[in-house]
């Protein structure tokens, strides 16, 4: 092994068993009263509405439009309009900005708008507002829209500018001093973008919270109206497939044949809303969902109980992939085996009915893939080697299961065919970093879990060894490579115009649901209850007056 680093080497026939708790959703998922009715209901008056918000859009130009567009993306309904927004942003674009644009709040708006919808913008735009010195000029700090507007901008820079680097700094540090004075809805508003900003969150799960903000700000009643009535009408569809992927799920009995695996149904579902919320992505949301359940097995049966004897034999069971040779397996590693099988099955069906067998080798080769990854992983603990840091993230970039991921979406995502994974497998820097910095952002949030109290190396744990760091100066480190890495994903956001839109979109997603599951170095996934509930509750359980 290339620059490794000796550490205790650990008996290959120790079995650490870690146990979690269970779902903390219990069957309230498990069965769900689907009315269709209600669902025609919403419907019908849905298109009423928004032929009424379409005539508005069409209509609306300047610093108005863009605010328009603004609020139909945050309050989730921006699908309803895909075309028109594409068009009005197109002509944004087209416009020149000073001519238009000229104060804080609308040229941030407009460079953030066209930079997140992938035109070629210049940060140039903004040195009307720096001094000789190359500073933001200070009469800008009390200008609360203007710098939250700023804030959200300077989330979508990438290498190079500077002057976006200090306006992080700059509203930063205006905002947290103008907080205690503000009111509400601004108020809250700055506090939440402090939080997350727009660029690097999930944007289902602030819907409702923006619905709230509209509201208390007595906004255009003809866009909430739509808002409210497209929440609903998602949440009904949520909990339906919710319903059935829970009774899928407790058919495999896992939760009592494997204690050592998380039970998270509910959070594995989260994801695949993640990656697509609109109505039409049902699919992608169950596919993803059960891809995820495959992977927390596999993770779970490696980190947590596996011996390195077992994980080797089930490593080269999984790479011949032939259910005859499964014998030679402990019995829970059989079980795990036929979970695995099982899911590859339902994808060959969805694929074949999809016309996309093309995607099925693909399919079985990522999870081979995992499985040596997971492996290796485990070999470097029971063999008393720590990687050096540029071989334990090679590695990463498959552990951060981001091939599974992508191939999952393959039979039933229309942007998906056979060059999208061609693209996805040449390893494309986008797909690198966002990788990389999902398993950094993972780490440093579950490092004590991952590492079995130390014992197993995490991102965090080879840094310090290779590099000699302390463990201060190492977390210090990859905040910045974090930041680093969503400058590359932004740079390459732009650069990316030879694959489908959506594809870009899903893998600017992966990045932002590891902020959001790893949000304040806490592990969401593995302890929802922690800061993930409440937003699951929001969007799963409890319904808007309309």
């Amino acid at each position: 092994m290339a620059a490794a680093n000796r550490v205790t080497a650990i008996s290959s026939n120790v079995r650490h068993i870690h146990t979690f708790k269970p779902s903390m959703w219990g069957h309230i998922f498990s069965t769900f009263s689907f009315d269709n009715q209600v669902q025609e209901k919403y419907t019908k008056e849905m298109e009423a509405l928004k032929n009424e918000i379409r005539r508005m859009l069409m209509a609306a130009n300047s610093t108005k439009l863009m605010i328009l567009i603004d609020k139909l993306e945050r309050l989730g309904i921006a699908y309803h309009f895909e075309l028109e927004v594409e068009e009005k942003l197109k002509q944004i674009y087209d416009f020149a900005e000073e001519e238009y644009y000229g104060d804080l709040l609308s040229t941030s708006l407009r460079f953030r708008l066209l930079r997140q919808h992938q035109f070629h913008v210049s940060c140039n735009v903004f040195e009307k507002f720096v001094e000789e010195d190359k500073k933001l000029k200070e009469s800008l700090c009390n200008d609360v829209e203007g710098l939250l507007s700023l804030y959200e901008a300077a989330h979508v820079r990438i290498h190079g500018e500077n002057i976006l680097d200090e306006a992080v700094e700059f509203t930063v540090d205006h905002l947290n001093r103008m907080v205690p004075e503000l009111k509400s809805p601004i108020k809250e508003k700055v506090q939440q973008a402090l939080q997350l900003s727009i660029h690097r969150g999930v944007p289902i799960l602030t819907v409702r919270f923006y619905i709230s903000i509209y509201e208390s700000m007595d906004d255009d009643q003809l866009l909430l109206k739509l808002a409210k009535i497209n929440f609903n009408f998602l949440q009904n569809m949520y909990r339906k497939e919710l319903s059935e992927l829970s009774r899928w799920w407790n058919k495999f009995d896992l939760k009592s044949k494997l204690p050592f695996v998380r039970d998270r149904v509910v959070e594995c579902y989260l994801l695949g809303t993640a990656y697509g919320y609109e109505p039409q992505y049902a699919h992608v949301r169950r596919d993803v969902a059960k891809s995820v359940l495959m992977v927390t097995v596999m993770d779970d049966m490696y980190d947590n109980y596996a011996t390195l004897e077992e994980a080797q034999l089930f490593t080269h069971i999984l790479d011949r992939w032939d259910m005859e040779e499964i014998d030679v397996l402990p019995e829970y590693m059989r079980i795990a085996y036929r979970f695995i099988m099982s899911i590859f099955q339902e994808y060959e069906h969805e694929a074949t009915k999809q016309d996309k067998l093309f995607a099925v080798p693909y399919f079985k080769e990522t999870v081979k893939q995992l499985g040596r990854a997971y492996n290796q992983e485990l070999k470097w603990v029971m063999e008393g080697e720590m990687p050096c840091y540029e071989e334990y993230m090679r590695n990463s970039v498959i552990t951060s299961c981001v091939y599974v991921m992508f191939t999952a979406f393959i039979p039933t995502m229309k942007s998906f065919n056979e060059e999208t994974i061609q693209w996805l497998l040449s390893a494309p820097k986008i797909v690198t970093s966002t990788a990389k910095l999902g398993r950094q952002l993972q780490d440093l949030a579950s490092h004590e879990r991952e590492n079995k109290k130390g014992e197993l190396p995490t991102v965090v744990d080879c840094y310090m060894k290779d590099k000699s760091a302390s463990k201060q100066d190492a977390l210090s480190k990859f905040v910045e490579l974090i930041e680093n890495g969503w400058k590359d994903v932004n740079e390459e956001l732009v650069k990316v115009n030879y694959v489908p839109k959506k594809v870009v979109e899903q893998v600017l997603c992966f990045g932002g649901i590891a902020e959001v599951l790893y949000k304040d170095k806490e592990d969401g996934f593995t302890y929802p209850e922690r800061q993930l509930a409440s937003r699951i509750a929001a969007l799963y359980i409890d319904p808007l007056l309309i």
